[in-house]
């Protein structure tokens, strides 16, 4: 699980990298841009599909504080 994330975060790292590259060079290549601006949504895809979603909590648990 850990290994994912780290390629995870390498993909949006290389990703952004590439497309900020592709995009500053006088004579811009659309086809690195692309794929730049794919291999940083890949990454966040990846990223996004290993976290977990909150617990949702119980509207009937009630602390002693609240009450």
């Amino acid at each position: 699980m850990k290994y994912k994330n780290t390629i995870s975060y390498w993909l949006i790292l290389i990703g952004g990298s590439i497309a900020i590259y592709a995009n500053a060079n006088e004579k811009q290549s659309i086809l690195l841009l692309v794929l730049g601006i794919f291999t940083l949504m890949s990454g966040l895809f990846m990223l996004n599909a290993s976290l977990s979603s909150k617990t949702p909590k119980s509207d009937y648990e009630i602390n002693d504080e609240e009450e």
